[in-house]
């Protein structure tokens, strides 16, 4: 299993204060149920990070060019029509994945194309889930222009636990569908806002993988159709 890099120095600082807490335990109190129910504990919360921070190794077969990559792992919370104001200013379709505590929090690239926007906000913390969380909790906003001309506003959202929101993409670059986007610590989530017509392939509570499900099929631009017919 692979370490996401964000992960690493958490990891070896929580392996030195268990390996310590422990230690001090059995050789203090070596017959004590309390000694035992603290190794227990000790080996849930670790495995629980190791989770947390791992990094996926799934990865696509092409570009998949029309298609929207899950960008986290996690449950489909939200699939709606919204009036997104802050970029588009017009009617999309929004899907939001929760990430919870279970989850490996790695975020990947949903589409390919050129980022054409970033941006990054500072806002509230509260509860991921909570819808209010979109547009007034800290978050950073990317936009990505695929090859046919759709524009795909990906937003990684802070909860109300997580304090550090980790953006890896640059403005003007080129990326490929499960690129690796960034890291969110701790609980939170991530919103795509989608063309209106988009084929919408999940459903509320569905749990999604990143880099393995699609949300969505992008519209066939109407020249497509045209240079199909020519």
């Amino acid at each position: 299993m692979l370490i996401h890099k964000e992960g690493r120095k958490t990891l070896l600082l929580t392996t030195i204060i268990l390996v310590l807490l422990n230690g001090l335990m059995f050789r203090f109190f070596p017959e004590s149920l309390l000694t035992f129910i603290l190794l227990f504990v000790s080996v849930v919360v670790y495995a629980l990070m190791l989770n947390f921070f791992k990094k996926p190794s799934r990865v696509y077969e092409g570009d998949l060019l029309g298609y929207v990559n899950a960008p986290a792992d996690g449950k489909i919370v939200v699939i709606e029509k919204t009036f997104e104001k802050d970029f588009f200013n017009e009617e999309r379709i929004q899907i939001s994945i929760f990430m919870s505590f279970f989850n490996a929090h790695s975020n990947w690239i949903p589409v390919t194309g050129k980022v054409v926007h970033y941006s990054h906000q500072e806002g509230n913390f509260h509860a991921a889930f909570l819808p209010k969380s979109s547009h007034e909790n800290e978050r950073s906003n990317i936009i990505i222009e695929t090859p046919d001309g759709h524009r795909v506003l990906t937003r990684q959202i802070a909860g109300a636990v997580a304090r550090r929101i980790v953006t890896y993409v640059r403005e003007g670059e080129f990326y490929h569908i499960g690129d690796r986007l960034g890291f969110i610590k701790l609980g939170s989530r991530m919103d795509l806002f989608l063309p209106l017509d988009s084929e919408i392939l999940v459903q509320i509570g569905d749990e999604v993988r990143a880099n393995e499900s699609l949300l969505a099929r992008l519209p066939q631009r109407e020249e497509s159709h045209e240079k199909r017919d020519s």
